[in-house]
Parts: C-alpha cells; sequence; structure tokens
C-alpha cells in the first residue's frame, strides 16, 4: 500500500474559459520549455484524478497556471467552485504581480478565498532572453520586494519560480522577512546548458536552504533537461534532500506540464525509488505530510 500522497504542484485549465498565452497558437520550441502543444488542451479534475489513479492521493496544491494576469482573481474563483465539486485541488497558490504598486488591494482579496494559501509570481530571468520568462529580473526591484513583504500581512506563502543565478540576492530579501513562508519550485531550476549552471544552482540552493522558512519541491525534472533520466537527475535531487533535509522537501507531479517530457507515473516511479531507500517518516513526510503542513491543508495524515 502506498503511503499518502498530497501532490504539492498542480495545474488545471479550461481553455475556453480563461485566456492563457502560453498555451495559445503559435506553437515554437525555442521558449523555456519547448512547444507546449501537447499540453495545450483542457485538463479538468477528471483528468488528474485518473492521473494519480494507483497513487494514493489524498490532497493537491493548485499552483497558478499562467492564465492572463488579468484573470487572477477569476481563475482563483474557478478553482474554489471545481474543489467544492471534486475536492480538486485542497488548496491553491494565487497569481499576484508583486511588482505592482496597488498589489496589496489584490492579495487581500486573494487571502479571502478559503482554499488559497499563498501567492507565485513567475520571476526567471535569465541573460539568455530565451530563456527568461520576464522582461527584466523583478527580484531586484525595489517595488517588487515590497510586495514580496506584503505577503506576511496576509498570512501568504510565496512559491519562488526562479533560476540559481537570482538566488543569492533573493535568500538577502527573504532573510529580511522571515514570516513569508518561501517554497522553491521544481528544484530551483538549475540552467545546466550554462558554464557554471551546476555551481551556481548548488550555491544559490545553498543560500536559501539556509533560510529556515524556505522549502523545496521535487518536482519539474524535465526543466532540467527535457531528455532527463533518473541517472541524471538522481544525484541532484539526493543532494536536495541533503540541503534541506526530509521535513522541507516535497514531492510534486506537476502535472500536466511535466507531461511534456515524460508520462507523469514516470516521474512519480523515480520519486518512489528516492523514497523506498528511507524509512517511512521519511517517505510519509516527502509524500504528504510536508506539504500537508507548509501549505496548512489541514489534513489527518
Amino acid at each position: 500500500m502506498r503511503v499518502p500522497f498530497v501532490d504539492a504542484h498542480i495545474h488545471l485549465w479550461q481553455l475556453d474559459h480563461l485566456h492563457y498565452p502560453w498555451l495559445m497558437p503559435p506553437f515554437a520550441d525555442d521558449g523555456p520549455n519547448g512547444s507546449v502543444e501537447a499540453i495545450a488542451r483542457h485538463y479538468s479534475p477528471t483528468d488528474y484524478l485518473a492521473d494519480m489513479d494507483g497513487w494514493n492521493l489524498v490532497g493537491s496544491v493548485h499552483v497558478d497556471a499562467g492564465a492572463d494576469a488579468v484573470h487572477a482573481l477569476e481563475e482563483t474563483e474557478w478553482l474554489e467552485g471545481l474543489a467544492a465539486e471534486h475536492g480538486v485541488p485542497t488548496g491553491i497558490v494565487a497569481f499576484a504581480p508583486l511588482h505592482d504598486p496597488a498589489v496589496g488591494e489584490l492579495l487581500a482579496k486573494q487571502a479571502a478565498h478559503p482554499r488559497v494559501r499563498g501567492i507565485r509570481h513567475i520571476v526567471n530571468w535569465h541573460p539568455d532572453a530565451r530563456r527568461s520568462y520576464t522582461p527584466q529580473d523583478w527580484t531586484r526591484d525595489e517595488q517588487w520586494q515590497a510586495g514580496f513583504a506584503l505577503l506576511a500581512q496576509h498570512r501568504l506563502r510565496f512559491d519562488l519560480q526562479c533560476y540559481p543565478g537570482q538566488m543569492p540576492a533573493l535568500a538577502e530579501v527573504i532573510a529580511r522577512n522571515p514570516d513569508v513562508p518561501v517554497i522553491i519550485n521544481h528544484m530551483g531550476m538549475p540552467v545546466v546548458t550554462d558554464a557554471d549552471g551546476f555551481a551556481d544552482w548548488r550555491i544559490g540552493m545553498a543560500a536559501l536552504a539556509a533560510l529556515p522558512q524556505v522549502a523545496v519541491k521535487l518536482s519539474g525534472l524535465g526543466f532540467i533537461r527535457r531528455d532527463w533520466t533518473p541517472d541524471l537527475v538522481r544525484p541532484l535531487v539526493l543532494e536536495t534532500i541533503e540541503l534541506f533535509g526530509t521535513d522541507r522537501c516535497m514531492f510534486a507531479s506537476d502535472t500536466p506540464t511535466d507531461k511534456l517530457f515524460a508520462p507523469i507515473a514516470t516521474y512519480l516511479e523515480f520519486y518512489e525509488s528516492i523514497a523506498d531507500t528511507m524509512g517511512d517518516d521519511e517517505r510519509r513526510a516527502l509524500w504528504g505530510r510536508n506539504a500537508n503542513r507548509i501549505y496548512g491543508l489541514g489534513l489527518q495524515l
């Protein structure tokens, strides 16, 4: 019997309900993730639950799915309706543009929804424009840093999706705001094609791991390399667990995005091979207890 799984990172979308610019044609292979045409179709709770068949799913955290910024609240309201009907998701990480001087009003409205646990504002910036998700490094912007600080007032967590080169400076911002829990997405997204990609990742992750309010999701292996293999990523996963400890790491499917690179079962079976080398308490922490605690989901595990 598999231990209870709280999936710490999922996405749902209905393409005729909200506008998702990144899922609209024309599709090209030169972006950060390559072509996304294969996942540019509706992905519902029914689809998700089918993908999770056999994995003892007991909870899930939906992370903002890249809808147009003007739909930030609409996405949250739509997800609340899905959760009431299907039980998916259990928690919501909503969107808010932290560099917006008026973001405080949006944060208050997002936090008023019962399942909202945090905010994600993707901040991946890289000197190579083909890798960047943003036009500039927002994390160095004073207004963005002020928006980040506002999260504490609303008891919101922050899902951090950035590149390793941004991490040392970000660690200083996070250290100044100890009441904002931070969850690193996709194992810190090492840029292995950079000359010092692995070194930058180790330096950046160590800086973040030194802060007790920072946790990390073991997910997004295809962002390391689209043709990832267990032999390639296993040392990085184990190094991440060693840095953060088994009490600050959590498994996540990142479905359906990670389907771009492999079937979801392939990821989960790989994570299972990692966890099966550990004791029962550590396995249960990685698969569900940490996500339940860190996101404040209130599940009985």
